[in-house]
């Protein structure tokens, strides 16, 4: 079992802010994936690439205990919360200790989760093809058989069955309790990455890959409003509490914030200089729009004129750095590993250790960094060798049970320059 750690960090983050101003949450080190407003509207959490989740409130709480990317965050009520990530499992936090459980595991990584009306269970949408319904206070885990990577989930019916947006491009209803399928709801061709329920007003919204953005009636399927426009893939979808907006983020970086009432554009704005929206969330008063993406910061825009407030991602990000002068080793690195690791003198709450003096260092002790039981007590001492086996065999095999993204590199000259490159930042030159 992974080490948890629950780590103070002495910055601020605006709570005191009026409502609607701009402000950041920062301090992760990695994108960030998912974002959670508490019941009460005073905390925010969020799931990033760096394995962790934050959990802001006076200052910042990070929450250790994924093995991977996390994707997705929900609270339980103002003490609780569920998380799930690219380490397949499903945990649920103590807001108050920092501690977590792991409720159980899928068998592919976890991207979605929605808590069901009674605040009894959560359901997770996997890409092992299967819904997951997790009881909170106690119970089996229950799974339902979609058969394509399920992208998001819904309840519906009080909690009695339940929506998956899939990857075949079907919406279908399930009953929770027998698993069977009730009916498809829509097809639309292309995998379908978001969905939005309205059962007070009985409308579906559904984003999808070929950039599709429709609202529709929830029991015919009927289009209510289409408002596609040319950007694609849809990935992220959030429903203000009063009902009155319904925020759409795409692959190209814009938010669009649609009025319900009678679904006209209330703004439509580019959010990000580059890469995608992958998370969205609404403050409790409906005043702001939360957004997640290549940065590793939280950005929150006010609704009433979000267009000229700073943008995510200023400059380049190393891994997306296509720098023609720099030498080869470098461009291994910025592509392969800047992402998760950093040349400095500590990880900068990144997804893996610092790469800074690897040469003759023994896996698994970086103090800053939380290993995985296997790194800690692994035998691997960094040279030339280990680190081209490393990237020629991939971490998942040549190091079984870590928690490393694969990663290979398949050309020994280009494994090579990355082993130079990595050498001129180690003071021990060993080979």
């Amino acid at each position: 079992m992974r080490r948890l750690a629950l780590i103070l960090v002495a910055c601020l983050w605006p709570l005191t802010a009026t409502a609607g101003d701009f402000f950041k949450l920062e301090g992760h080190g990695g994108p960030i994936k998912g974002i959670a407003v508490s019941p009460d509207g005073q905390r925010i959490l969020t799931a990033s690439f760096d394995y962790a989740l934050g959990y802001w409130g006076d200052t910042p709480t990070w929450l250790e205990g994924h093995e991977a990317a996390v994707n997705a965050v929900v609270f339980v009520d103002d003490r609780r919360a569920v998380s799930s990530g690219d380490d397949f499992a499903v945990r649920l936090w103590d807001l108050e200790t920092g501690q977590s459980d792991v409720l159980g595991r899928h068998k592919g990584k976890v991207v979605s989760l929605k808590l069901s009306p009674d605040k009894q269970a959560v359901a997770s949408a996997s890409w092992d093809g299967t819904i997951g319904i997790w009881p909170i206070n106690g119970g089996a885990a229950r799974f339902i058989q979609v058969n394509s990577n399920v992208n998001d989930v819904s309840f519906v019916r009080s909690g009695e069955a339940i929506l998956s947006a899939g990857s075949d491009g079907h919406i279908r209803e399930w009953d929770v309790t027998t698993g069977a399928q009730i009916r498809l709801v829509l097809s639309n061709g292309f995998g379908v990455n978001t969905m939005v329920h309205d059962a007070a007003r009985g409308w579906l919204a559904f984003g999808a890959v070929d950039g599709v953005t429709r609202i529709v009636d929830t029991q015919t399927a009927a289009t209510i409003k289409d408002v596609t426009l040319e950007r694609r893939p849809i990935l992220a979808m959030s429903h203000s509490r009063d009902g009155r907006y319904l925020a759409i983020g795409d692959g190209e970086g814009y938010i669009m914030l649609l009025d319900t009432s009678d679904w006209s554009i209330h703004a439509d704005f580019r959010a990000t200089h580059r890469g995608p929206i992958w998370a969205l969330a609404f403050s409790a008063d409906g005043e702001n729009i939360h957004a997640g993406g290549l940065d590793d910061a939280m950005f929150s825009w006010p609704l009433t004129d979000p267009r000229d407030a700073p943008k995510m991602v200023e400059g380049e990000r190393a891994f997306l750095n296509g720098n023609d002068s720099a030498s080869n080793g470098e461009r291994q690195f910025q592509r392969k590993c800047s992402i998760c690791h950093t040349l400095t003198g500590d990880s900068a709450r990144r997804a893996g250790p610092t790469l800074k003096d690897l040469f003759g260092r023994r896996a698994g002790t970086v103090a800053d960094y939380s290993y995985s039981d296997t790194l800690l007590h692994s035998n691997i001492v960094w040279n030339a060798q280990t680190i081209d086996a490393l990237f020629d065999l991939g971490p998942d095999v040549y190091i079984r049970g870590t928690k490393m993204p694969v990663q290979r590199i398949k050309a020994p000259e280009d494994r090579a320059d990355l082993i130079k490159f990595l050498r001129n930042f180690s003071e021990t030159r060993e080979n």
